[in-house]
């Protein structure tokens, strides 16, 4: 199997209900990619599809997955780049790593037409856009504000910043290039710069 399956990391997101066999968690997400590769519209897919193509029952897949909303969120999840190791030794450290993975990601959904067509397909289903926001995009951002708040408790940030107001001033960048600018430079070092521009005014003024 190729492209978006070869880019899945060997990883499991278990989140929910009891503990999961991976073997049998991966054989349904690489039923779900195969679909998809065969060109079967994310709104056909069913999860009695779903089960027979993974050669398991449809109660496997319930017990995993309230539904295929989230199966697919999981879907699109192991085939990111994994969420990153913060380093730890400051707040622009933290924020360089956590933009070098959506730096990384818009590369890869360039150079996937498998995965630049399901993020497609998931923005105009709703209910999985609003699964993929509430399992994904959040808990992100939230990390995300945490580091400025650390930031600030630590000093490397002024505490008058509205920090979310701040976090998006940092990702926005990344995404207008990665979305709105599909075929904008993604270069190495562009996390670095980002950060540093925008934090540039914002640390602590000495009195």
């Amino acid at each position: 199997m190729s492209g978006l399956a070869e880019s899945q990391p060997k990883q499991t997101s278990a989140l929910r209900g009891r503990p999961r066999s991976e073997a049998v968690e991966r054989s349904i997400i690489e039923a779900v990619i195969a679909l998809l590769e065969d060109g079967v519209p994310l709104a056909e897919l069913s999860i009695e599809r779903i089960a027979r193509t993974a050669g398991v029952g449809k109660a496997t897949i319930y017990r995993r997955w309230n539904g295929k909303e989230e199966l697919f969120v999981d879907v699109v999840r192991t085939s990111e780049p994994p969420d990153p190791e913060l380093p730890g030794t400051s707040m622009r450290d933290d924020l360089v790593a956590f933009l070098e993975q959506l730096r990384q990601r818009g590369l890869m959904t360039r150079s996937s037409a498998l995965l630049h067509s399901v993020f497609a397909q998931m923005k105009s289903s709703p209910k999985v856009w609003d699964a993929y926001h509430t399992l994904v995009v959040t808990p992100r951002r939230q990390k995300q504000i945490d580091i400025l708040r650390r930031g600030q408790a630590n000093g490397e940030l002024r505490t008058d910043v509205d920090v979310e107001l701040l976090n998006d001033l940092i990702v926005g960048p990344m995404l207008f290039r990665t979305i709105m600018q599909p075929n904008a430079a993604l270069p190495e070092g562009l996390s670095e710069q980002i950060v540093d521009s925008v934090l540039e005014g914002l640390r602590p003024v000495s009195s």
